[in-house]
């Protein structure tokens, strides 16, 4: 995670980018680190919200446009656990997608969203509201 702070801004956006993605990443750390080094928090902020549901178009991308079969390889998911995780999304619908930032269930809820053919301006308004709040909680702690 050094690597991405001594990047600042950048490092920041890549850092929530990958994050987004199936990586295992924390930008949550990188962004308390810039933040404790005097960075503008609106700035850090904004940085991070916009690399972190871009990282989720991507997921939401590959669900889109990936088979089933191979979304459930990449995913790791029996077909038991992606009927599951289907109607765990039709049950609590497009809103769930505000948990995009959730450990765990964020990732295969954005590839959901693709393979579900969520409407794009619902999902990027959903997921860009549920990790904004993340962001501004998270630094709003650090400050």
């Amino acid at each position: 995670m050094e690597y991405f702070t001594e990047l600042g801004h950048i490092g920041l956006f890549l850092a929530a980018f990958l994050a987004a993605t199936v990586l295992p990443l924390s930008s949550e750390v990188v962004l308390v680190a810039l933040l404790l080094n005097g960075l503008s928090p609106a700035s850090l902020v904004t940085v991070a919200t916009v690399g972190n549901v871009l990282g989720a178009l991507v997921n939401y991308a590959l669900g889109y446009w990936a088979g089933v079969a191979v979304i459930r390889r990449w995913l790791k998911m029996s077909e038991a656990e992606f009927v599951s995780a289907e109607k765990r999304f039709r049950k609590y619908g497009v809103w769930s997608l505000c948990l995009a930032w959730a450990p765990v269930i964020g990732d295969p809820l954005t590839v959901m969203a693709g393979i579900l053919r969520v409407r794009l301006l619902w999902f990027v308004l959903l997921v860009t509201a549920g990790k904004l709040l993340r962001y501004v909680v998270i630094a709003w702690m650090a400050g």
